[in-house]
C-alpha cells in the first residue's frame, strides 16, 4: 500500500525525555541486537527547521546480510519533534515493507505512533495522478460528441419539466411559496434598477455620439433622436438588459441552487416529496419572465434620455421639444412590442439557464463556481442567438 507524506506543523514533546534535559540537533544511530534485530536510535530535536538525517543509512543497513528479522526504535533521548520525524518514519516503514522486514513502532512516542498509523492507513487516491499518455483523437472527439448529446438531452428534459411545472401552476397544483415569488420579483426588478439605469444611459450616450459623427456631415443632427429611439426600443434595450440580468440574476440563480445541491438540500426536498422544479425553478422563471419586459421598457426610456443629453448638451442645436417630437414620430408601437417580446424571451432563457446549471452543479465548492460561470455564458449566448432569430423572423414578416 502506498502512502503520502503528511505535513504537520505542531511541535510535539517527547514524553519519554527526562525533564530539564537539553537536546541538540536530531541524530540517528543504528545497532544490531544479539537476536539479529535492527534498532534505530533517535536522539535530539527532529524539527523541519534543522538538517535532519535521512533514511539512506537505514536503507544501507537493510541491504546487508543477514537481513534483520525486525526493525525497532529507541527514542529515550528524543527531544521535540514535528512532521520531519513523521516523514522519516514513513520512509523507514516503506523500506521495511519493501525488504519484508517487520517494523515495530512500540518504541515511538504515542503521538508519532498514532500519526504514523493514520498516514499509512490512507491509500493513494486512484486517478489522482494524471497519466502521461493522451487519449487518441477519435476517442476525444467521440467523448466530446457524447457529452454534447447528453447535455442536449438534459436541457430538453429540464425544459420539459419546467413546462410541466408551469401547467401545474395554471391548474393550481404546483407547490411553491408565494413569498418566494414576491422576493424573487423584488430581486429581479427593483434591486436591478440602478445598474440597468447606468448601463442604459451610457448605451444611449454612445449611440448618440456615434450617430452624430455621420449625421452632422449632412446637417441631419435631428435624426439622432430617430437613431437612438429605434435602436433602443427595438433591440438594444432588451439586449443590454438581458446581458445585465444574465451576469447578475442568472449567476445568482445558479449559485444558490448549486449551493443547495452541495448541501444536499435538494435531495432533502425530493425525500420530503417536494418537487425542486416547482419549489425552486418555477418561481424564478416566473419572476424573471415578468420583470424582464418591464426592465426592458425602463431601459428604453433611460437610453432615450441618454441620447437626449447628448443631443441637447452636445452642441447640435436641438431643443428638448424637438428631440421629443422626433422620437415620438420615429418610434412606433411595433418597435416597442418587438423589444418587449425580446425581453420576455430573454428573461425565460436567462432563468432556465441559471436554474439548469444550478441543478447540474457537482458536490464541491469549485463546482458552484463552474456552474455560475456556465450559467452566465449560456445566458449570454442564448440572448445573442435569440436576437438573431427574432431579427430574421421580423424581417421575414416585414415588421
Amino acid at each position: 500500500m502506498e502512502s503520502r507524506n503528511v505535513k504537520i506543523d505542531l511541535i510535539m514533546p517527547n514524553p519519554l525525555q527526562r525533564p530539564g534535559t537539553v537536546t541538540e540537533q536530531g541524530a540517528l544511530s543504528l545497532d544490531r541486537t544479539p537476536e539479529g534485530n535492527l534498532v534505530v536510535h533517535l536522539s535530539g530535536d527532529w524539527k523541519l527547521s534543522r538538517h535532519l538525517p535521512s533514511a539512506v543509512e537505514v536503507e544501507t543497513e537493510l541491504g546487508k546480510t543477514p537481513l534483520p528479522a525486525k526493525l525497532t526504535f529507541n527514542t529515550g533521548d528524543l527531544g521535540t519533534w514535528d512532521s520531519g520525524l513523521l516523514t522519516f518514519l514513513i520512509n523507514v516503514t516503506n523500506l521495511g515493507t519493501q525488504k519484508k522486514v517487520e517494523v515495530i513502532d512500540a518504541g515511538l512516542p504515542q503521538g508519532a505512533r498514532r500519526l504514523l498509523a493514520l498516514a499509512m492507513a490512507v491509500p493513494e487516491r486512484k486517478g489522482g495522478s494524471r497519466g502521461a499518455a493522451k487519449s487518441p483523437l477519435l476517442e476525444r472527439i467521440g467523448a466530446a460528441a457524447v457529452s454534447t448529446w447528453n447535455s442536449f438531452v438534459e436541457t430538453l428534459t429540464f425544459i420539459g419539466d419546467t413546462t410541466v411545472a408551469l401547467f401545474k401552476m395554471c391548474t393550481g397544483k404546483a407547490r411553491f411559496r408565494p413569498s418566494d415569488l414576491w422576493l424573487t420579483l423584488q430581486e429581479c426588478g427593483a434591486d436591478a434598477l440602478p445598474i440597468v439605469s447606468l448601463i442604459s444611459i451610457l448605451v444611449g450616450l454612445i449611440l448618440a455620439f456615434v450617430g452624430s459623427i455621420q449625421l452632422k456631415m449632412f446637417g441631419a443632427q435631428v435624426y439622432i433622436a430617430d437613431l437612438v429611439g429605434i435602436a433602443m426600443t427595438r433591440a438594444m434595450g432588451a439586449i443590454m438588459t438581458g446581458i445585465i440580468m444574465a451576469g447578475r440574476t442568472g449567476a445568482s440563480f445558479a449559485a444558490r441552487i448549486g449551493t443547495m445541491q452541495v448541501n444536499e438540500e435538494i435531495d432533502a426536498l425530493k425525500t420530503a416529496g417536494i418537487s425542486p422544479m416547482e419549489f425552486l425553478v418555477l418561481p424564478r422563471v416566473l419572476a424573471l419572465a415578468i420583470m424582464m419586459p418591464l426592465l426592458t421598457l425602463y431601459s428604453d426610456l433611460m437610453g432615450i434620455l441618454g441620447g437626449l443629453i447628448v443631443a441637447v448638451l452636445g452642441g447640435f442645436d436641438i431643443s428638448v421639444r424637438e428631440y421629443y417630437n422626433e422620437t415620438r414620430n420615429a418610434v412606433t408601437l411595433v418597435n416597442v412590442w418587438i423589444g418587449l417580446f425580446s425581453g420576455l424571451v430573454f428573461g425565460i432563457l436567462i432563468a432556465v439557464a441559471g436554474c439548469l446549471r444550478g441543478m447540474q452543479c457537482g458536490r464541491s465548492a469549485s463546482a458552484v463556481g463552474d456552474a455560475t460561470t456556465s450559467a452566465v455564458v449560456t445566458g449570454i449566448v442564448s440572448i445573442i442567438v435569440a436576437t438573431a432569430l427574432i431579427t430574421v423572423l421580423c424581417n421575414m414578416l416585414g415588421i
